[in-house]
């Protein structure tokens, strides 16, 4: 890069450059596909996971599906008052309280996510089926560094990172 900034080669050329570009080509036509089922991507994260993991608490959620602990509350209160979500036990100060997805949360899910891998189909991505397999596996590679790096701990390696069935929140 030069010191006046990158050129187009040059930003082509940068990897998380290139994801930037592929999440914006692609999240609004994302949140439309799960706006159609009354979910946000995040919202559709939090029900994969409980379904996956009934009783997950909050602060667990959150790190699956990649938001800020402090925004899990006001998702998970809509899920909730929705009838998607019901918390298990009555809390109060300081103890946490699990919560589980309903019969209507999985009807819900299970239609989102038919359209999802439809969405996902290869074809449906301008990818040959091994080019989408190859992709998905270096994302969840790149996702699993980033958390290695974020968690402090830059030294260790996975050498298979666990994939993440959440989206990252938006700023």
């Amino acid at each position: 890069m030069s010191e006046t900034g990158p050129d187009s080669d040059e930003l082509n050329a940068l990897p998380a450059w290139a994801v930037v570009q592929a999440y914006h080509a692609l999240s609004r036509e994302l949140y439309e596909l799960f706006a159609g089922h009354g979910l946000t991507p995040v919202q559709f994260g939090v029900l994969a996971q409980l379904t996956e993991s009934p009783g997950l608490l909050q602060a667990e959620l959150a790190r699956r599906v990649l938001v800020r602990p402090q925004s899990m509350t006001a998702i998970i209160n809509d899920l909730v008052e929705r009838g998607l979500l019901r918390r298990e036990g009555t809390g109060g100060r300081g103890r946490p309280v699990p919560v589980r997805i309903t019969d209507e949360g999985r009807n819900v899910l299970a239609s989102a996510a038919g359209a999802m891998r439809e969405f996902n189909a290869p074809d449906n991505l301008g990818l040959a089926s091994y080019e989408a397999g190859m992709l998905t596996a270096l994302l969840h590679k790149l996702t699993a560094a980033r958390r290695t790096r974020a968690s402090g701990d830059g030294n260790r390696r996975r050498s298979t990172p666990e994939p993440a069935s959440g989206v990252q929140e938006t700023p």
